[in-house]
């Protein structure tokens, strides 16, 4: 199962993430947990500038910014299941 975490505090981009991930993670049809991570001193874990944050499997693959969905795909195509 996939470990997928939304890092950011819930503004517009962060939830454009989340459903752009959660339709991509349906769309592999693969199982996954989708967790949104709002509080700061969690996001600054991963060392992060600015959100949203993506992180697969605790590897940080993207921040500051919404992914397009063709990246997305191949970040999750590229994990091992």
């Amino acid at each position: 199962m996939l470990n997928i975490k939304i890092l950011g505090s819930g503004c517009a981009n962060c939830k454009k993430l989340e459903q752009i991930t959660r339709q991509i993670v349906a769309e592999f049809a693969v199982e996954a947990e989708i967790i949104k991570v709002t509080e700061y001193p969690e996001i600054m874990k991963y060392n992060i500038l600015s959100t949203p944050g993506l992180v697969i499997n605790e590897k940080l693959v993207s921040f500051g910014r919404i992914p397009a969905a063709v990246e997305i795909r191949a970040w999750l195509a590229s994990v091992p299941l």
